[in-house]
């Protein structure tokens, strides 16, 4: 590993000072809605530009890759949000009744739970007099004992996701990116003849859209942002290629 820039050692000191860490801790993880967002964003691209790849292989007018496209980002987009909303709130209901299901446990079999906590520290390396202390601790705060339980036991983060803004992050997404496919047809529509080659141009500003998609999902996730621009792009490449050579092998059904 290289060394760390003088500069870039000075701000990591900054933000690892006991005050800092402290007030980091006290508010908590904050909510990331990046999944949301690359969720909606790439699947916005790629079923509007499904529809217009499939209607341009059928040869069918400008207006129906239009009227088509637009009730794709409205019901699809719709019926993503509120499949992300219902999902996360979900996820929320599930993490609350594990919460009560532990409460009632340490209530009821106090000595059952207090041995999940040996166990799971002493997996951890936490031995003898240690490894007393470390349950003693953990098991004379029920609040801090269940938090234990579900994040070491179950798996889980503590914190609950918005699930209206979960939804929110991935209709605007959708609709935002989704309707890039649309804006050469859009142009004709309003200046006729303003573009010529116009599915070309479709493609190229879908390419250009899945291309950003993953430059910006990279920057979050610490990959190359030519690897995770590529990545999305080669995804949504597949799902044109396979919707246009559907419109073509369909295409005897509209003629």
């Amino acid at each position: 590993m290289g060394q760390i820039k003088h500069e870039d050692k000075a701000t990591y000191q900054a933000i690892h000072t006991p005050e800092r860490i402290a007030k980091r801790l006290q508010h908590g993880p904050s909510s990331l809605y990046l999944k949301d967002f690359v969720y909606g964003a790439v699947d916005g691209a790629v079923t509007t530009f499904a529809v217009v790849a499939g209607v341009a292989g059928a040869g069918m007018s400008a207006g129906v890759i239009i009227i088509l496209g637009f009730a794709n980002l409205l019901a699809d987009g719709f019926s993503m949000a509120i499949s992300n909303y219902l999902g996360t709130r979900a996820e929320n209901q599930f993490r609350a009744q594990t919460r009560r299901r532990e409460r009632d446990e340490i209530q009821k079999w106090p000595e059952g739970e207090r041995e999940e906590v040996r166990q799971i520290y002493a997996l951890k390396g936490f031995e003898g007099e240690l490894l007393d202390q470390v349950v003693e601790v953990i098991t004379a705060d029920h609040e801090r004992w269940i938090d234990t339980m579900l994040q070491e036991e179950h798996g889980m983060s503590l914190q609950d996701h918005d699930p209206g803004k979960a939804g929110f992050a991935t209709f605007v997404a959708f609709s935002l990116v989704g309707i890039i496919p649309l804006l050469p047809y859009l142009l004709n529509w309003i200046r006729p003849g303003a573009l010529t080659a116009t599915f070309f141009w479709s493609s190229a500003l879908t390419a250009a859209a899945f291309l950003w998609v993953g430059a910006v999902k990279a920057r979050f996730v610490n990959q190359s942002r030519l690897l995770g621009a590529v990545e999305t792009a080669a995804i949504g490449g597949v799902a044109a290629v396979l919707a246009y050579g559907a419109g073509v092998l369909l295409k005897g059904l509209v003629e």
